[in-house]
């Protein structure tokens, strides 16, 4: 059975440990339902847009919108296709998440079979490559990677798998297993067309499945489309040591992989941080607690400047009426999350720090 081989690098710890810190932040923010739903969805468009552009999709992140939306978009028709079929790749994987009957190839062939849909003949979506491909450096036309023969590729796919779900695998850090089946898949290469878009969306389906979710609110293709040099070179730098895919050392490639994730969930994080009510709440309250969008402008006012009189918040939300202003104070101070010092017009409202 495949075993693969990599170190535990101090990169890699430090990257782990940055995922980790990150994850905690974004999975206890107490944050608006509203912010969610925004935060996935933004999500789901960088992922669609930035998965297609990686693979030479000429779409905009505006048109990729577009699409998303339904609307009709001059471009290609490919293009379009692209970006439908990963959208509907993000369905899938959301979909086959829950499922804890371990990882198989109907899974794999599903995934690609929706990546490739109306973009190669229907004989070969959703089927292992019964050709030699070859993948060849862009304007030179010299071979830079050849994969396993196509005899080779159903036994090293089973082998591989079964490794995936061997329950000593799963003893490894879900963020190094998606970064495992991201390379391994790439290196198989066992589809004719579309395998880099299907590795990356297999790698999110371990993410999610193992509880890397992060509410879904990251898109790892953003990084490695705005740094495709490094993403590449981090494959060459294993790709070049052996012929045998099962002798190469994967710590190059899983310190990038993992560096990837901290970055993007790095700026969740922060993304979060500045959206969420102050950390002290968090203490105070015990569990997420839901707001509306204008209380957490308020919030956010309080948390940054301390204290606040009426007029200081009227200002903040400018569109909004003094009475609706005060509504919203009022439930804040029945929740317990702020405090009133004084009883006139010019009384202060701050954060509550203390339990009551």
């Amino acid at each position: 059975m495949y075993q693969p081989r990599f170190l535990i690098s101090n990169a890699v710890l430090r990257n782990i440990g940055a995922i980790e810190a990150a994850k905690e932040v974004v999975e206890n923010a107490p944050l608006v339902p509203d912010f969610e739903k925004d935060f996935i969805t933004d999500a789901v468009i960088r992922q669609v847009y930035h998965g297609t552009h990686i693979e030479g999709n000429d779409l905009t992140m505006t048109q990729t919108k577009q699409v998303l939306e339904g609307e009709s978009i001059f471009g290609r028709d490919r293009d379009v296709q692209e970006v439908i079929n990963y959208r509907n790749v993000v369905k899938l994987i959301d979909d086959l998440a829950p499922k804890r009957a371990g990882y198989d190839l109907e899974s794999l062939l599903e995934i690609h079979r929706v990546t490739v849909d109306k973009l190669v003949p229907p004989e070969k979506t959703g089927v292992l490559r019964k050709t030699q491909v070859l993948i060849k450096e862009e304007g030179t036309g010299k071979v830079i990677l050849e994969p396993p023969p196509p005899h080779e590729v159903p036994y090293l796919i089973e082998d591989f798998l079964s490794w995936l779900n061997d329950p000593l695998s799963k003893e490894i850090h879900p963020v190094i297993r998606a970064g495992i089946v991201h390379y391994i898949l790439a290196a198989i290469h066992p589809f004719v067309e579309g395998n880099g878009r299907t590795a990356r969306a297999f790698a999110t389906l371990v993410l999610l499945r193992e509880n890397y979710d992060i509410k879904r609110f990251f898109a790892i293709e953003e990084h490695f489309d705005r740094d495709l040099n490094r993403y590449y070179q981090s494959f060459f730098l294993v790709d070049r040591q052996s012929g045998d895919i099962a002798a190469r050392d994967l710590t190059p490639w899983l310190e990038y992989f993992t560096e990837t994730v901290a970055v993007e969930l790095g700026k969740i994080k922060d993304k979060v941080k500045k959206l969420s009510v102050d950390s002290r709440l968090k203490v105070r309250i015990g569990e997420q607690v839901a707001l509306s969008q204008r209380q957490v402008k308020l919030i956010e006012y309080l948390s940054e400047h301390g204290t606040a009189i009426m007029t200081d918040l009227k200002d903040v939300l400018p569109m909004v009426s003094e009475d609706t202003v005060l509504r919203d104070l009022k439930d804040l101070l029945k929740k317990g999350i702020i405090d009133k010092e004084g009883s006139t017009k010019a009384s202060r409202y701050v954060i509550k720090t203390k339990p009551t």
